[in-house]
């Protein structure tokens, strides 16, 4: 059987980067981590890191490895979890991205509110790239974000997907300017490269006008028919029309939300707030733009 602590220390060491920030969150001393790390490798029967320098790397093994030590952990604490009758209470860290703390939370807070009233919960916005490295620091217990899978590193539960959409103002026609003036989110967003990525595959000439992470601002500027941008389909508002094939825009990818859940503090708060984000996407009804 394989022993769920030395997971929970392997996943602790490929999270935190060290067997030393390693040790610091697990509670452990350093010799112990390592003696966990001896054992485990025995057990599997394959290497699951090498140094590199003074540093020690994950092994492609290592990388297999990950995959199911997270399941298996989160898994045992679900578990335990599930037979917790005590009243669910305490408090739970959010994140999620401004566009979709808009869109989402509303729905989300009020039934977590109306079925756990003990429990607090405090919420961050920023912008998904900076959500996994607070969830994986520790900062934050669940977060929603755009899915994004990288090596090494923790991919969201995809849990919605929906239209990407290129919009424009209901009332102005910026969408027939050359070049064509974009705003969008800053340069490593998805969306803005994909956006971006799309016109260039089109040879449709365009220029940058706005750029934010502030999904407010970027819908001001294409409210005032000041430029084009592309939002996934729950994100539209009134005043907003959407660009189609017809017009010249070609087909985007799908949008995709996931929810990014901390192996560090696996709790029957941060559960029950998880189980309503799932279940608020899932029924949530699209807003109509202007045709």
């Amino acid at each position: 059987m394989l022993d769920l602590d030395q997971l929970r220390t392997f996943v602790a060491i490929a999270e935190c980067g060290s067997f030393t920030r390693a040790a610091e969150t697990v509670h452990k001393t350093q010799s112990a981590v390592s003696m966990q790390m001896r054992r485990l490798e025995e057990r599997i029967g394959r290497p699951i890191f090498v140094r590199d320098g003074r540093m020690s790397r994950l092994t492609e093994n290592g990388e297999r490895l990950l995959h199911y030590a997270r399941r298996l952990v989160q898994l045992n604490d679900e578990t335990l979890a599930a037979f917790d009758e005590s009243e669910v209470s305490g408090f739970v860290r959010l994140g999620t991205p401004d566009d979709y703390a808009d869109r989402f939370l509303p729905e989300i807070l009020a039934r977590f509110s109306r079925s756990n009233p003990k429990a607090e919960v405090n919420v961050v916005c920023a912008p998904t790239p900076n959500l996994f490295d607070l969830v994986a620091e520790g900062e934050l217990d669940v977060a929603i974000v755009t899915h994004v899978q990288k090596k090494g590193r923790k991919g969201a539960d995809v849990i919605r997907r929906e239209p990407l959409l290129w919009v424009a103002s209901a009332r102005h026609a910026v969408e027939n300017e050359s070049p064509l003036p974009l705003a969008l989110g800053r340069p490593d967003c998805d969306w803005r490269r994909a956006a971006q990525a799309a016109l260039a595959a089109g040879n449709r000439e365009s220029r940058l006008l706005y750029s934010s992470w502030n999904s407010t601002a970027v819908g001001a500027a294409v409210l005032a028919g000041l430029a084009v941008s592309v939002l996934p389909e729950s994100a539209l508002r009134s005043g907003m029309r959407v660009l189609c094939e017809a017009d010249g825009f070609p087909k985007l990818p799908d949008c995709e939300i996931g929810v990014l859940r901390s192996w560090r503090q696996n709790t029957r708060v941060t559960e029950a707030l998880v189980e309503h984000i799932i279940s608020s996407l899932d029924n949530l009804s699209v807003p109509q733009a202007a045709e």
